[in-house]
Parts: structure tokens; C-alpha cells; sequence
């Protein structure tokens, strides 16, 4: 149970709707132009998805993340924009631990597990404050209707994790750690930004 205490205090830690941003977003306080800059860079991290599915072997699921990174092509295009680097520091240090956690076996497993396990609940909160607060088309909102009910991936991704040796399922936990990180002050630096310019 040590492994599983240790990834719910990171996601706790690090909740990601907690975050400024998709608070913001969901109250439809958000300017749309945030919104576009959150899905032209933060498309970088997406991108990089499959390559951790892949790194433990799932090649299956690897390909059908790579389909999803056309539903965020969809959502970015609805905003006037398309995936791209990012040019936000705290979201280029995501997508540079997201390359380094992807490209190992282990430290996949728990770096997957810190965006899967909250894509659901924040898909579900994107989607809601689409709909209430954004007019762009249904286009946008295929990426997240998709994900708030997808909870099969991050128990495939537990259930691996709980098979590994004590010393892999630390080095998970601790992939899991500074992901989970990573994202939350993706968000941080992007709603920074954004209050930059109002």
C-alpha cells in the first residue's frame, strides 16, 4: 500500500483543479486567447503521451493516444491556432520531464499515471466550462469528451505499477512525483502569463 499512499499524496499535492487556470476556465473568467496559447503549447506535452505508452511496451494504447493527439489538433484549430512549441518555461520543464520520464520503462509508468489519473475529473471540468462559457463547436470538446470517463488507463497503469519490484515501484512513485509537479506548474506558469497581459 506504500506505493499507492505515495501517488495519491502526489496527485493531492499536485491537483490539477486546484490550479488558477482551470479554475478560471471553468467560471468562464478565462480569455479566450489563454485558451489558445493553453492548447498551441501545451499540445507539446500531449504529443509526447504515446512515446510513455510505448517505453513499457504498450504499443496499443501508444497508437490510440497518438489518434488523440489529432482530437487536440481539433480543439487548438477551434481556437485559431495548432499545436507548437511551447515558449512558457514552466511548460517547455514539462514537456522536457514528460521526453525524460517517457523514454524509460519504469519511470513511464508513474510519470503516465500523474496526467492519467486526473485527465477524467479534468476533462470533465474542461468540457463543462466549454460548453457553459466558450461558443467554439462541438470540434473543441472531442478531445475532452473522450477522456472524462476514460478510467481504464490509469488502473492498467496502477495495476503495472503494483506488479513491479519495491525498488522499481519507488522510482514510479517518484516519476509520478515530478510529473505531477511538472503539470500543476505548467498550468501555474500559462495562468501567469495570461494575467500578464489583462
Amino acid at each position: 500500500m506504500q506505493l499507492d499512499q505515495s501517488l495519491s499524496q502526489s496527485l493531492s499535492r499536485w491537483n490539477l483543479l486546484d490550479s488558477a487556470f482551470y479554475q478560471a476556465w471553468s467560471a468562464g473568467e478565462l480569455p479566450v486567447d489563454a485558451l489558445a496559447t493553453y492548447a498551441h503549447e501545451y499540445g507539446a506535452f500531449i504529443t509526447t503521451i504515446a512515446d510513455g505508452w510505448a517505453a513499457h511496451g504498450d504499443d496499443a494504447v501508444a497508437a490510440e493516444e497518438r489518434e488523440h493527439v489529432e482530437l487536440w489538433r481539433a480543439f487548438a484549430k477551434s481556437l485559431g491556432t495548432d499545436i507548437g512549441a511551447a515558449s512558457t518555461p514552466a511548460v517547455a520543464e514539462l514537456v522536457e520531464v514528460a521526453r525524460r520520464s517517457f523514454s524509460d520503462p519504469v519511470a513511464s509508468l508513474g510519470a503516465l499515471y500523474a496526467f492519467e489519473a486526473q485527465q477524467p475529473a479534468t476533462s470533465a471540468s474542461k468540457l463543462e466550462g466549454l460548453r457553459a462559457h466558450y461558443d467554439l463547436g462541438a470540434e473543441a470538446e472531442v478531445y475532452f469528451d473522450v477522456h472524462k470517463d476514460d478510467l481504464d488507463e490509469p488502473a492498467l497503469l496502477l495495476e503495472r505499477m503494483r506488479a513491479l519490484p519495491a525498488v522499481d515501484q519507488e522510482r514510479a512513485a517518484a516519476a509520478c512525483e515530478q510529473t505531477a509537479r511538472a503539470l500543476r506548474l505548467a498550468l501555474d506558469g500559462l495562468y501567469a502569463g495570461c494575467v500578464a497581459q489583462a
